[in-house]
């Protein structure tokens, strides 16, 4: 299990859960937020996001990313005008956030 804020996350029994509350994801949308989520603090880019959960080592378009990663915003309650809860790191990649004042990463749990 990994759990990050109030996420939580099964990837051998590919589950997530918000707040105690389960959450429906795809398959790519649960590989999105588990390449995310297990690297809370950190910056993915957009080039590691492709090769790690659509399996290509080509650079096309951030499209596919950015819908994705609005219906796993959606689906996680996350504001997706305002996300909190994974964030965008502008000419960077993206970051799934850890709660203030701790390390980063430190509050994951694997």
């Amino acid at each position: 299990m990994i759990e990050v804020q109030d996420v939580r996350l099964d990837p051998v029994a590919r589950r997530a859960w918000r707040a105690g509350r389960e959450v429906e994801l795809s398959r790519k949308e649960f590989d999105l937020l588990q390449a995310l989520i297990e690297r809370a603090g950190d910056v993915v880019t957009r080039e590691e996001l492709m090769r790690e959960v659509w399996q290509v080592n080509f650079w096309t378009s951030s499209k596919t990313i950015d819908v994705h990663l609005g219906w796993v915003r959606r689906k996680l309650g996350d504001n997706t005008r305002d996300p909190r809860l994974i964030t965008t790191v502008r000419g960077r990649g993206l970051r799934f956030e850890v709660t203030e004042g701790l390390d980063h990463g430190a509050e994951a749990a694997v």
